[in-house]
Formats: C-alpha cells, structure tokens, sequence
C-alpha cells in the first residue's frame, strides 16, 4: 500500500492507495504554521486498519516538520487518546 501526501499550505491529505483503488484519506487544515487540524478520515471498509497507517503518516510528517496536530476528526481523536505514544505532536 503506497500514501501520498498533498499539502498546499492551505490543506492537505494523506491518500492510501492499493494498486488502482483508493483504500482510504484523511485530510487536514493548517492552524497557523505550527499546527494543522485533522478533520476527516474514512478508510474503504476493505483495507482494515488503513486509518491507522494514515495517521502514522500524519504522525511522521507532523514530527518531521516540527508541528502539532489537533485531531478534530473523532477517528483521529480516539487513537489519540488510546495511543501515548504520539501524544508529543498533539497540540
């Protein structure tokens, strides 16, 4: 499964792709430029736990540009919540 990440400063997404479907996207609005909002994600019921490897993704980008998330998505949120792990880019 491949993810591509669009970002136009705006907004963004992150796209799992499998072969010629899409598997899942969650996308995101900047909050200023330290923190962007994760607002939706939905996964084709067909690629179990594609959500979650979207969030990694999310998770690894806010990490490699030094920038916080606010999960607004209740998806998002509930990993967050579940996972300590991540909760150093939660803003």
């Amino acid at each position: 499964m491949e993810i591509e990440h669009y970002d136009d400063g705006k907004k963004g997404h992150f796209k799992a792709i499998e072969g010629e479907t899409q598997a899942g996207l969650m996308t995101y609005v900047w909050a200023g430029e330290d923190k962007f909002i994760i607002e939706h994600t939905v996964g084709n019921p067909e690629f179990r736990g594609v959500g979650m490897k979207l969030l990694e993704k999310a998770v690894a980008f806010a990490r490699e540009k030094n920038v916080k998330i606010i999960p607004l998505c209740p998806f998002a949120k509930k990993m967050f919540d579940r996972n300590q792990d991540i909760h150093d880019v939660l803003a």
